[in-house]
């Protein structure tokens, strides 16, 4: 193999940079959530230090559970994810990818989603069964609606799939989200983004005073220091996505470094104010609000596209 695909796959865009930065910015959601709750809230290296604690627990297997799977869904995740960060990073950071590296991502993460119902089914645990059948109806809720938001941008670019072009396209003729099937879609994709990463209003899966973490009750050690690793690297890369497919991407000359932080700031604030500011719902309630207006908003976005609007 090229070392140059090693490095972008272990280094940078890739695995350590997507874990060091997303346990970073989980810092400042922890910090600013706990502002928003009248809390001090944890120090910078609280994530690191959960991390490699966890590291060093013992690894407890329910004796009813399906060990194999149980013990590899956590790590198949991670690698899914490192390989979508990969992808990502290429086309924001290097301009490079291949033809169809979007739709890949568009099936990686639902690979990744459907590693959590397959890890919490494989416990043997009753309320984690429950926790991995609410992140099937949650996937079944929120993907359509994803799938829509996704087909948005490759209209407006003459229905390109590969993400290099895409930023081409918008370098040549302005960034999707100032048009209005954009802005639709860029709506509805960070509300997507909030429930694939299960988070309030949408941490349906998990609901701890409910059935407490869900899927992940019965992790312990390695596994779930993986889990949660997994959890922060959503903080990079579905914002990034968002900002490759809707903002243009990133510009590292000169003051365009400046935009590109406030760019991913910008989502990284409106993930955490939706958080702290939106009780949990039912799930009922989820899949209604996806299937009744979320997924029918993302439709008009795409027939706008379509008309050119």
């Amino acid at each position: 193999m090229n070392p140059e695909y090693l490095f972008f796959l272990l280094i940078f865009p890739g695995l350590l940079f997507t874990a060091v930065l997303g346990l970073s910015v989980g810092w400042i959601d922890r910090k600013v959530s706990a502002r928003f709750q009248f809390r001090v809230g944890p120090p910078f290296w609280q994530n690191f230090n959960d991390f490699f604690k966890l590291l060093g627990k013992e690894t407890i297997i329910v004796k009813e559970g399906i060990h194999s799977l149980f013990l590899a869904a956590p790590f198949i995740a991670f690698a899914t994810l490192a390989f979508i960060a990969t992808l990502i990073g290429m086309a924001l950071f290097f301009s490079r990818g291949f033809g169809g590296d979007l739709l890949v991502i568009m099936y990686l993460l639902m690979v990744y989603s459907v590693m959590i119902v397959m890890g919490g089914a494989a416990t043997g645990n009753v309320y984690s069964s429950i926790g991995a059948g609410r992140e099937i109806k949650l996937l079944l809720a929120d993907e359509l609606a994803f799938i829509l938001v996704c087909l948005v941008p490759i209209i407006k670019s003459g229905y390109q799939v590969n993400l290099e072009q895409l930023l081409l396209v918008q370098a040549e003729q302005g960034v999707f989200i100032g048009s209005v099937s954009g802005f639709i879609a860029f709506v509805i994709g960070l509300l997507c983004i909030q429930a694939k990463m299960t988070l309030p209003p949408f941490h349906i899966p998990e609901a701890e005073t409910e059935i407490v973490e869900g899927p992940f009750m019965e992790y312990s050690g390695p596994p779930l220091a993986f889990w949660k690793l997994n959890h922060f690297m959503m903080y990079v890369i579905l914002p990034f996505l968002l900002i490759l497919l809707f903002m243009g991407g990133f510009n590292f000359q000169g003051i365009g470094i400046l935009w590109a932080i406030l760019k991913y700031i910008l989502i990284i604030v409106l993930i955490i104010i939706i958080k702290n500011t939106n009780p949990r719902v039912r799930i009922d309630t989820a899949l209604n609000f996806f299937w009744k207006y979320a997924t029918p908003l993302a439709f008009i976005a795409l027939i706008l596209a379509v008309l050119g609007v």
